[in-house]
């Protein structure tokens, strides 16, 4: 799968508070689904990947990331 979010299999979101995402489609059972591939860069410039059905998804669970992150350091 081409991909503009990473070169040579690294993430190319390297600016901190930002987020790319992009739409692929596969195929399981014969039904052709789509996901969204989402990555953020943290203000700490750490990195957040995942794949979910949705982009609202994938903000729910950066989100859910963020808070277990500042909850952690309380």
């Amino acid at each position: 799968m081409a991909t503009k979010m990473t070169a040579n299999g690294v993430s190319t979101t390297t600016a901190p508070g930002t987020e790319q995402y992009e739409t692929f489609y596969s195929t399981h059972r014969g039904k052709r689904i789509s996901r969204v591939m989402y990555d953020y860069r943290d203000t700490d410039n750490e990195l957040f990947s995942c794949v979910a059905p949705t982009l609202a998804e994938c903000r729910r669970k950066r989100d859910e990331w963020l808070n277990n992150k500042q909850n952690s350091k309380k």
